[in-house]
């Protein structure tokens, strides 16, 4: 864990759902090593993404618990609905528009958002300007017409 203040990166969803890329993002979180932490306001959600993880490949799953249950500390992924970050994460996945909280001690924070809802592209281009008025160290990245991510900013 750094002191330095993380990468806040904004992931614009166009061509795929949350559903679709969040499997992607989380196994190359832990190809890095690091640990994960998936925060929504949203308990439903929470309860997609957990059955999600189990099922969204024939011959592989993504190890991760949530927050509530037993051994959170030690999971390599954590869903969680709280601001704290009990198994030490490196990564902070915001998926709904919750709070983004305390930043310190992680490296990188994804904001992903569906640019298909005003109400949540609204609310990223608010909490971009608002984090770069705080000197935060943003990117944004968009898919292409392939669906392939692209740095966009």
């Amino acid at each position: 864990m750094s002191d330095a203040k993380p990468e806040i990166w904004f992931y614009h969803l166009e061509r795929s759902t949350l559903e679709q890329v969040m499997p992607g993002l989380l196994e190359k979180t832990r190809e890095r090593g690091w640990r994960a932490l998936v925060r929504a306001a949203d308990a439903r959600l929470l309860d997609d993404i957990d059955d999600r993880l189990w099922t969204y490949r024939d011959d592989s799953f993504l190890a991760h618990g949530r927050a509530s249950g037993p051994e959170a500390a030690r999971q390599p992924i954590l869903l969680t609905e709280s601001l704290e970050n009990p198994n030490a994460a490196q990564a902070l996945f915001i998926v709904d528009g919750s709070e983004l909280g305390d930043t310190k001690g992680f490296d990188r924070c994804f904001i992903i958002f569906d640019g298909r809802d005003e109400t949540a592209l609204s609310g990223a281009r608010v909490r971009w300007k608002t984090l770069k008025d705080q000197g935060a160290n943003l990117a944004y990245w968009k898919q292409s017409p392939e669906g392939r991510w692209e740095k966009a900013a």
